[in-house]
């Protein structure tokens, strides 16, 4: 997953207005669909436990989840607790990260995230947003995935993909991350909050690609308000 700082890049054309044209029975439309094809949808992240999870995400700014999956799988088997990363230190940590994009401030972010770990939460990922955005390389987005997916909070972690969804789609229009993260929240029906997320993210990243999205796959091409559906 990339991380988003501000304003993202590459949303298509400008922004409509924010009263979109999609409403509640759209979006409901819009989220059954991709329930029905994706009834159980997760992070593509590979982790067995919150901790894992959360090194994984920190891994994954500005990096892809096959590239973290491959890191982790040789540094998991090695150190897999706070406890162990910590032994190993930032020098060990990076032999086994150095194929990720910025592993060098991510090897010492990890490192400060686990003593603080060990310090203040017995070894723990916190389960607050508060403690958790507290952590060095923990921001808005990687906490928002921790809480939806190791603690199963309906929350929404809004990067690239989900933001180029949202605003193509029209279910939830807005120039920022935050922006687009609290109309999702407001105008997502109950039901689906939870595993919307993972929806959207991978909507976006198999169907709604960036720079050619797949118009004539997509299953909820019907309720879209891309103006520039290719669909001949």
């Amino acid at each position: 997953m990339r991380n988003v700082k501000g304003q993202c890049q590459g949303v298509p054309d400008a922004l409509p207005n924010k009263d979109s044209a999609v409403n509640r029975e759209k979006r409901t439309a819009i989220f059954r669909t991709l329930r029905e094809r994706m009834p159980a949808p997760t992070t593509e992240l590979e982790y067995q436990d919150p901790f894992e999870l959360l090194v994984a995400v920190i891994l994954s700014a500005q990096a892809t989840d096959v590239g973290v999956n491959k890191a982790t799988a040789k540094l998991y088997p090695v150190a897999r607790t706070p406890e162990s990363i910590l032994a190993l230190g930032i020098d060990g940590l990076k032999r086994y990260i150095r194929t990720i994009g910025l592993f060098n401030n991510k090897a010492e972010n990890i490192v400060k995230t686990c003593r603080i770990l060990i310090e203040k939460h017995n070894g723990e990922v916190p389960r607050s947003r508060e403690e958790l955005e507290a952590l060095p390389g923990v921001g808005r987005k990687t906490a928002n995935v921790i809480l939806n997916t190791a603690f199963g909070e309906p929350t929404i972690a809004v990067d690239t993909h989900i933001f180029r969804v949202a605003n193509r789609t029209g279910i939830a229009k807005g120039k920022t991350p935050l922006e687009v993260e609290k109309r999702l929240l407001r105008l997502t029906p109950d039901e689906f909050k939870k595993d919307a997320h993972h929806w959207l993210i991978l909507h976006g990243r198999y169907v709604c690609k960036a720079r050619k999205p797949l118009c004539r796959e997509c299953p909820i091409v019907s309720w879209c308000e891309y103006p520039k559906k290719e669909l001949s």
